[in-house]
């Protein structure tokens, strides 16, 4: 059974910085694409960033761009979100998610997901 954890959210003041970490654990000889989205209260949920197997592609939401980072250690299936600049707008559960195909965006199919992990930016 594949398992998505993430670990790291919290209260964070505007301008600040915050790192997310996901660990997917299942089928230790399967490698996962993964991927962070959001979802602010009020608002449908978000693509963040995908990254694929080897880290080798990554993909952003074109207006997040330059303020977030994803990383991932592919020999143990864990990825990380780096969020800087963080404003209220950013205040959000943040869900890391992970699919068998080797991918970091579009068409990608996310299978797998955690449970999210709370960001509250204040002003």
């Amino acid at each position: 059974q594949v398992q998505v954890v993430e670990s790291g959210g919290g209260l964070v003041q505007a301008g600040g910085s915050l790192r997310l970490s996901c660990a997917v654990s299942g089928d230790p000889y399967q490698s996962y694409s993964m991927a962070w989205f959001r979802q602010a209260p009020g608002k449908e949920r978000e693509f963040v960033a995908g990254i694929n197997w080897d880290g080798s592609s990554t993909y952003y939401w074109d207006s997040l761009k330059g303020r977030f980072a994803i990383s991932r250690d592919s020999r143990t299936n864990t990825a990380r979100l780096r969020a800087s600049e963080l404003t209220p707008e950013d205040t959000a559960v943040y869900y890391c998610a992970a699919a068998r195909q080797d991918c970091s965006g579009d068409g990608c199919v996310y299978a797998y997901w955690g449970r999210g992990t709370q960001v509250t930016v204040s002003s």
